[in-house]
């Protein structure tokens, strides 16, 4: 696979002012492992090659364990997931397919009952940025496959 155009070469105002999102949302106090499973899940959904191998190597550069990415495809009937994390992905699913969905009175109660409401609005704009970084690269044709996770040194001072 060629990439159509190399999202790199593209303006740089858009691209940090959605990386300056993706930093707020690091350091916004939802569990890591939560943002890195919808960020997986949704990317399940939409195909995204590219996208999953960046999450899956983040998740699991940051201790996720490899039952649970694998399993996410059938996190309804896996038994790893926690309530709280069940709600992030079925809100997540509904999100990303907002077009046959449109994001349901009781998934959204079910996430209303485990997360606050600043916790539910930073989940649901964590859902719409994978989703954005979904179209994009797979819009340009990014390929997958060379993406390397930051250090957690790194990934500790990005989160400040």
């Amino acid at each position: 696979m060629q990439p159509r155009i190399d999202i790199s070469k593209l303006s740089h105002e858009p691209v940090n002012a959605l990386r300056n999102v993706e930093a707020y949302l690091a350091a916004c106090g939802l569990e890591h492992s939560i943002l890195h499973l919808v960020k997986m899940r949704a990317s399940q959904i939409n195909g995204c090659a590219y996208c999953l191998d960046m999450h899956s190597k983040d998740a699991r550069a940051r201790g996720e364990t490899e039952q649970r990415l694998y399993g996410l495809n059938a996190w309804h009937e896996a038994p790893f997931y926690s309530p709280r994390e069940r709600a992030a992905l079925a809100w997540a699913e509904s999100l990303t397919r907002v077009a046959d969905t449109h994001a349901p009175d009781e998934v959204f109660q079910e996430a209303r009952e485990h997360f606050s409401e600043a916790e539910l609005g930073n989940l649901t704009i964590a859902i719409a940025m994978i989703n954005t970084w979904n179209r994009l690269a797979i819009g340009l044709r990014a390929v997958p496959g060379t993406y390397q996770p930051p250090r957690r040194a790194e990934v500790a001072s990005a989160a400040r």
